[in-house]
């Protein structure tokens, strides 16, 4: 298993997991790499409650803006799905996809990235 890319090659992205915990990437060959936590992008969450069901409070819920990092050329993030999905303008944000699951379900990894870039012509 490989770690991940700490300082860019010349033909390399650097990726940098803004997740709470590591992100394993399992490529088609069948080697892996674990892009370790750098820390966390959370979002603010709004709530304002617009009535209730049986007696139940009804809140309208919506994300804020987060303190982000700056978009630089050959620099990706990995971050969670929210975050990606709250800002898909962002060109350099992933997210892990086609999840590997072990026999009980559990997460152990991705075989993929995916983004929510949104192109003109798509």
């Amino acid at each position: 298993m490989k770690n991940e890319k700490t300082q860019k090659n010349t033909n390399e992205s650097l990726i940098i997991n803004l997740t709470p915990h590591s992100v394993r990437i399992i490529k088609e060959d069948g080697s892996e790499t674990v892009f370790e936590s750098k820390g966390v992008i959370r979002l603010a969450e709004n709530r304002k409650k617009i009535g209730n069901i049986n007696g139940i409070t009804l809140n309208k819920k919506s994300f804020g803006s987060s303190e982000l990092p700056k978009e630089k050329e050959g620099i990706y993030y990995i971050v969670s799905l929210p975050v990606a999905q709250a800002f898909p303008e962002r060109n350099d944000f992933l997210v892990p996809d086609q999840l590997v699951r072990d026999e009980q379900g559990r997460v152990i990894g991705a075989r993929s990235f995916a983004s929510f870039i949104r192109r003109r012509n798509e």
